[in-house]
This record gives structure tokens, sequence and C-alpha cells, in this order.
């Protein structure tokens, strides 16, 4: 019972501290179209939530034939631990826009807490490293060679630390999270001396979904992502998947005033899914490139059969 109350009193910490840094300052965020696969590279909660050693690999295209277009590229692994009362993972990640490139390392822990017959409740931590670099030297177009704000280019590293609240049962899951909490400027004096600054802002994301089954063999599994970030508008995923059987899924998303999107995913045994995203966009970028891809391959080590359906879905 002790040990249930200390782990209470880390959760009720975990969301004080979540929404105590209104005026922080943290790293852009990677988009996934297939956030629902991806939840640990979104809430470090999440870690160990599906019971079984999870790998996951997401390889994301953005903006074909949109020169300098958005390119990521997502490794990670988590498990359950101590009888699954609390789980880690890690994630390894690659991030290229224009000359700027990132890329990083997250650990991630989380505690457990059964707070019904079904439900368990999570709260997570991950700390992270990341190196940035800008190749300023070879943007295009520059105004003249001997610019003060592009004559050097820049490598830096920079810690992170992200938290995350994660609620789920057997059919539903919820959840909050900031993947960096702390203040950080990826410029060097000299560039912000130069007048070039690269402050990137807080986000927040809030995640939900459920499953409902319309028969023994199809069941639609609707979901959202929202992600609130300073100095910019409200962004949401709205996401319908059908799923046939447990085999296949087929489903749509529609990204407020960016995308939509369309995905499909096959089990193709216990352990081995893959699955697609092809994002049309619908903004005016629209008339410089032909679509986004996003591939997912996630393997599970263990036997389903041992293990609640939930696993299948979240």
């Amino acid at each position: 019972m002790n040990i249930k109350f200390k782990h209470i009193r880390i959760l009720l910490l975990l969301v004080v501290m979540l929404f105590a840094y209104q005026k922080s300052i943290a790293q852009t965020e990677p988009m996934y179209s297939q956030y629902m696969f991806n939840m640990l590279g979104v809430n470090p909660a999440y870690a160990g939530s599906r019971e079984a050693s999870s790998f996951n690999i997401f390889q994301r295209r953005q903006w074909i034939g949109l020169q300098g277009a958005p390119q990521t590229t997502s490794i990670s692994f988590d498990q359950s631990i101590l009888n699954k009362a609390a789980g880690w993972g890690i994630q390894l990640y690659d991030d290229k826009i224009g000359v700027e490139k990132a890329d990083g390392i997250n650990l991630m822990g989380a505690t457990r807490i059964r707070v019904s017959e079904k439900g368990v409740l999570s709260g997570g931590l991950s700390l992270g490293l990341m190196n940035y670099r800008i190749d300023l030297m070879n943007v295009t177009g520059r105004y003249t060679p001997s610019d003060p704000a592009f004559y050097a280019n820049l490598n830096k590293w920079t810690p992170s630390l992200g938290l995350g609240i994660y609620y789920n049962t057997d059919n539903f899951y919820a959840g909050v999270s900031i993947p960096n909490i702390l203040k950080s400027k990826l410029t060097a004096l000299t560039l912000i001396k130069s007048g070039l600054q690269k402050v990137n802002q807080k986000h927040i994301f809030l995640t939900s979904g459920i499953v409902l089954p319309i028969n023994e063999d199809l069941k639609l599994k609707p979901s959202t992502m929202i992600k609130i970030v300073e100095g910019a508008p409200i962004e949401a995923d709205f996401n319908t998947n059908i799923w046939l059987r447990d085999i296949i899924g087929l489903g749509v998303s529609y990204r407020t005033g960016d995308a939509i999107i369309g995905m499909a995913e096959i089990q193709a045994n216990e352990n081995l899914r893959f699955g697609y995203a092809y994002d049309i966009t619908i903004s005016p970028l629209k008339f410089y490139n032909t679509g986004t891809h996003e591939i997912m391959i996630r393997y599970e080590l263990g036997n389903f059969k041992t293990k609640i359906k939930s696993t299948r879905y979240f």
C-alpha cells in the first residue's frame, strides 16, 4: 500500500511539473501521421504500456519534390519491467529540413499504477541529447558571401527533458505530454549578435483513442492528437481506422489546415506489423509537392496469446 501511495505522489508531481512551465522554450518536434503507432516519440509515459518488448522503425519523407523538405527517421524500443509496474524505452532519431539537421537519443522511464480493474495510469520522464547542425554557408540565395549571419556553420549539443501522463484500458487511451521543458537556444553567441536567432517553442501534445467493436470481425478505431505550440495556431489530427479481423487496417486522417491522409496497416503475424501513410497536402504548399510518404515497421517479442488484446491496437 505504501508503494502505491508513493507512486501516486510521483504522478501528482509530474502533473504539476507538466503544466508549471508555461514560459519555457523547447525544440521543434518531428511530425508523424501514424502517431498512434509511434506514441513513444510523443509521450514518455507510454513506455512499457504494450506489455511486450517492442521495436519500432519510422521513416517519413515530407513534401516530395520540394527542395529541402523535411525527412525524419526514428528507431525505438520499449518494454515493461518490474512485473509490469514500470517501463523503459529508448529512441534514436534523425531529422532534416533544408540546411538544418538534428540527430539525437532519448531515454524514457515510466511508472505504472492500476487504478481500476482495467485502467492503468502511467507517468513518464525522458532524458535526451540532441546534436543540432546548420550549414549556413551553403544557404541558397544568401545575400552575399560575407553576410555576417551566414559566415559560419553551427554544430551544437543540447539536452532535453520531457514529461508525460498516459492512461489506458483494454480499448481506450488518453495522454498529455511535453517532449521538452528545458529552455534552450540553438544559436551560438556570434550568430545571435549577427541577428540570426533560432529559438524553438514549447510543444504540448494531447492524444486520445478508442476501439469500438462493430461486430466480431470489424472494429472502428478513432483517435486524435492535438498539438499546442506557443506562437502558432492549434493543430489537430483526426483519424479513423477500420480493422478487419485484427489483420488489416484502413484509415483516413485530417490534419487541420495541412493535409488529408490515407493509411493502411497489416498485422503480418503475431509479432510483425507494417504500416504506410500518404499525406495529400491541402495548404498552399500543394502546388510545390507531390505528397508525403511514411512507413512503419513494428516487431514485438513474445506470444500475444498470453497478452491482452489491447496490445494489438495501441
